[in-house]
Formats: C-alpha cells, sequence, structure tokens
C-alpha cells in the first residue's frame, strides 16, 4: 500500500508547458491510483488480518508450551489399548457426552486425545478428554476444534483471524483483506519495476535508503521490504481466498469443473459418501454419531486400517455418525510428508468399504493441500510457522509504512491535512485497447472476486465525488 509517488508543484506563471507524457505512462498512473486508494481503504482490514495471522502462526508452539499437562505424559513401557483409555473417558465424562472419535498417542510421550460430542459446545466443536496411554491417569479435559484439534488459546486467535469474533459476518473481514493483499502487493510490484526503471539509485528500491530523511526514507523503506515479500503475500492472498464464503466457492466450482477437487471417501455403505474438507483445520468437523459405538472396535477398526493404508502414528478413528455408515480412519498429518490417506470399514462384516490414498489425489488437489497446510503453517513446523509470521509482520508494517508516507506528504508542517491522491485522468489518455483491457479485466475480477467488485465501484463513486468536488472548488475560486 503506497501513497503517491510523485509529488505536487506550484506551478509560476512563467512556468514552462508541461511535458507531454509519454506513451504507456497511463497504465503506472492509473495503478498508481488503484494502489493509493486500496491501500487507504483496505489498509485496515489488511493490517487486522496481517496482526492475527502472525499471532496464529505462533500459536502452535505456543499451545506445546500452555497445553504440555494436556498434550504430554511420562513415557512407560505398558500401553493400555484403546478400549482401556476410551472407558476410563467415558467414566470421566459420566454420560454426558457422546463418544465422536478418538486421536491414539502418536509418539511416547504423547497423550491419546478421546474426543465426545456435548451440549453446549460450539459448531465444529468437541469436548477432548487426554489419556495417559500408559497409566490411564486423565491428564486434562478441553475444548477442541475442527480437524486441526486446535485447544482454545489456538482456536481464540484463529476465530480472531477469521472473523473478528463477528460470527459469519466477519468472514466478510477476512474475505475483503484476502481478496485485495494479493491485487496491492502486484500493483506495487509492477509500480516498484517501472520506478526502478527510471530511477539511478537504484539500491534504495532493494535496500532501505541511507543518509536520507523524511518521505523519501519511508518510501524507500516501503518500496525495499515489500518487493521482498510481494511473493508471500500473494501467495497468502491466493490461499486465503479458498477459505472465503464467496470467492472461495468459485475457486471449488472451478476445480470441480476441471476434475481436480479432493477426493471423497465413501462412508454411506452402498452410497455415495462424504467429502474431505482440506481446510478442516480451519473451520468444520464431521458429525458425531448419533449412538454409542463399542469401545473394543476402535482397537480392530485401527489394525484393519493399519494393514490397508494407515501407516502414520497421527490418526483420527471415527465412528459410524448414524445407522449404515462406516467407520473411518484417517491419517492427519498434514506435515511433509503429507500423509492423509483414508479408509473406510463396515463396523459389521470388518471389510474395507473405501480407501484413499493421498498419492492419488489429483495434483491441484495435492497443490491445494499443500497450500492449505503451508498456509497454516504446518507443513514445515517451525521454521514454516515463522516464516508466517515474519511475513505476516512485513505486511503489516507496509500498511503503517503507506498510512506513514500519506503522512508525510501532507502539504505543511502543522496541518492535519493528508497527502493527494495521485492525479486522475489515467483512463482519459488510454488508447481504446487499454479501455476495452481494464473493463474486461475489472468485469473479471468483480465476478470472481466479488468483494473486489464492489469495492472497486466503491472507489469509482468515491473518485468520482472527489473530482467533482474539485471541480466545483476550483470554478468558485
Amino acid at each position: 500500500m503506497t501513497a503517491s509517488t510523485t509529488s505536487t508543484s506550484d506551478a509560476s506563471p512563467a512556468a514552462a508547458p508541461p511535458t507531454p507524457r509519454p506513451r504507456g505512462d497511463w497504465f503506472p498512473q492509473l495503478l498508481r491510483r488503484l494502489h493509493f486508494f486500496a491501500g487507504i481503504l483496505v489498509g485496515p482490514f489488511i493490517l487486522v488480518a496481517a496482526v492475527s495471522g502472525a499471532l496464529y502462526a505462533l500459536t502452535p508452539a505456543i499451545e506445546q508450551v500452555v497445553y504440555a499437562h494436556e498434550l504430554q505424559a511420562p513415557p512407560t513401557e505398558t500401553r493400555l489399548t484403546l478400549a482401556e483409555q476410551i472407558r476410563i473417558a467415558q467414566q470421566h465424562v459420566d454420560g454426558d457426552a457422546t463418544l465422536s472419535a478418538v486421536r491414539p498417542a502418536p509418539e511416547p510421550g504423547d497423550t491419546t486425545r478421546i474426543m465426545f460430542a456435548a451440549d453446549g459446545l460450539g459448531a465444529s466443536e468437541s469436548r477432548a478428554v487426554f489419556v495417559d496411554p500408559g497409566t490411564g491417569e486423565i491428564r486434562g479435559d478441553l475444548v477442541a476444534y475442527g480437524t486441526s484439534g486446535a485447544l482454545p488459546v489456538r482456536t481464540w486467535i484463529s476465530t480472531l483471524h477469521r472473523t473478528l469474533h463477528l460470527g459469519e459476518f466477519g468472514r466478510f473481514y477476512s474475505e475483503l483483506a484476502a481478496s485485495w493483499l494479493g491485487i496491492v502487493a502486484v500493483a506495487g510490484l509492477v509500480l516498484w519495476a517501472v520506478r526502478i526503471r527510471k530511477t539511478r539509485a537504484k539500491r534504495d528500491l532493494v535496500r532501505p535508503a541511507r543518509g536520507v530523511r523524511g518521505y523519501r526514507r519511508v518510501f524507500s523503506w516501503h518500496a525495499s521490504v515489500g518487493v521482498w515479500m510481494v511473493l508471500g503475500a500473494v501467495f497468502l492472498s491466493a490461499t486465503g481466498i479458498t477459505w472465503s464464503a464467496y470467492a472461495g466457492q468459485n475457486v471449488a466450482d472451478l476445480r470441480a469443473a476441471l476434475g481436480s477437487a479432493t477426493p471423497t471417501i465413501t462412508t454411506t455403505l452402498g452410497e455415495a459418501g462424504e467429502a474431505d474438507d482440506e481446510h478442516a483445520g480451519h473451520h468444520g468437523a464431521v458429525g458425531a454419531p448419533t449412538g454409542a459405538a463399542n469401545p473394543a472396535t476402535f482397537d480392530a477398526v485401527l489394525a484393519i486400517a493399519q494393514r490397508v493404508n494407515i501407516d502414520t502414528g497421527l490418526i483420527e478413528i471415527s465412528p459410524p455418525a448414524e445407522a449404515g455408515r462406516a467407520w473411518t480412519v484417517r491419517e492427519i498429518q498434514t506435515s511433509f510428508p503429507t500423509q492423509v490417506d483414508a479408509v473406510a470399514i463396515d463396523g459389521n462384516t470388518m471389510q474395507v468399504v473405501d480407501r484413499i490414498d493421498f498419492a492419488d489425489f489429483p495434483l491441484l488437489a495435492k497443490l491445494s493441500r499443500w497450500g492449505i497446510d503451508l498456509h497454516m503453517g504446518s507443513l514445515f513446523g517451525l521454521a514454516n510457522q515463522l516464516v508466517l509470521f515474519v511475513l505476516a509482520a512485513a505486511i503489516a508494517a507496509m500498511v503503517v509504512l503507506g498510512y506513514l508516507m500519506w503522512w508525510k506528504r501532507r502539504p505543511g508542517r502543522g496541518t492535519a491535512r493528508m497527502g493527494a491522491a495521485p492525479r486522475r485522468g489515467a483512463l482519459r489518455e488510454a488508447p481504446w485497447w487499454g479501455l476495452a483491457a481494464v473493463g474486461i479485466g475489472a468485469v473479471v475480477l468483480g465476478i470472481w472476486l466479488p468483494f473486489v467488485g464492489w469495492t472497486l465501484l466503491g472507489f469509482l463513486l468515491l473518485d468520482t465525488v472527489i473530482g467533482w468536488r474539485q471541480r466545483r472548488r476550483g470554478a468558485s475560486g
């Protein structure tokens, strides 16, 4: 988000007539004005998304510290069966909840997570009882969210990032931020390329300038930091859009049309199955069963699944959600190498009903899975999370620097007026094919990214009003 990079100078009566602008200059001028207005008006939304995203990037590590007692247990030489651990957890909840899933301890020193559906929980929430697999000790009882199993601290920050704790209405803020982030970043990159081609001080656009002050110093920081983080900003924008309500549905429809939707596993016996959701770490969990599941069946189902395609410790075993459905065993390891294979098993015959292997996913489905896990910081663990934190912090800094540039370009010291917007009239200088390209691009963006279309219309109306007021003021003066 950049304020105008051109300053306004007072013209004297003896000044020479303005030099005609070179052909093709209309497009950078249009981008500069778009970059300015988008940055000024959408900047607060991007800033909130960046700050909350930076916090979320650190939550996996925070979770391990805050909930160390629940997540970890002293290693022992003995290990209770899943059935024994489930019965202990059921005695703990004392019939107040319905067993919905089990996540066995993935490594020695970890706890088993027994998950229950209970009254009073929110959408996608479950009551998680943490059991020491060696001794059967109850290590904790917390509310977990979604397939990611986020615990209260991470859930709170995640909800802040996605909806500002405003429910479905709050999703509009994140869609607006995700939709515009990539556009503002790409526009800034084009303006950077135009400027570095013309300027002699090229180093000041790839690293902060030294020995300068005021607007030039802030601009140098904005430009040099921006060019290093632009690809990351576009990536976060593109992957963030897939979570959104409107643009996200457009992405899902396109993937389905291309035959690259994420494969689904059949859980309804004899009928079509339920859809997997690669976004389930941020929202949604499979429905809880309506009846009680036999604890002993969990061990038997797991043994069958491990003979088929389940070969990692990070798994979730889910009993049938209702009569006529199969048990499912899913790998939930979203770090690299990704292991999200799944198998469905008929609990009556103990026969495999269906299986899904990540190796067989279409390429776009794999890329989507990796992109989402990279966005959430799980693909490469701590290194991934630290990079996301730095990137989100840089995006937040870019917004702040943009507003600081706007302030420093104010007409004079001691005034509260902000810097003027870049000059208008770029489209009047554009050739017919340029007007057509801009019009078609605006329509495509408006359809594909509805929030961009609506706000573009708002920018146009605002710009029209500002121009009308300036002309009226000039006529009256």
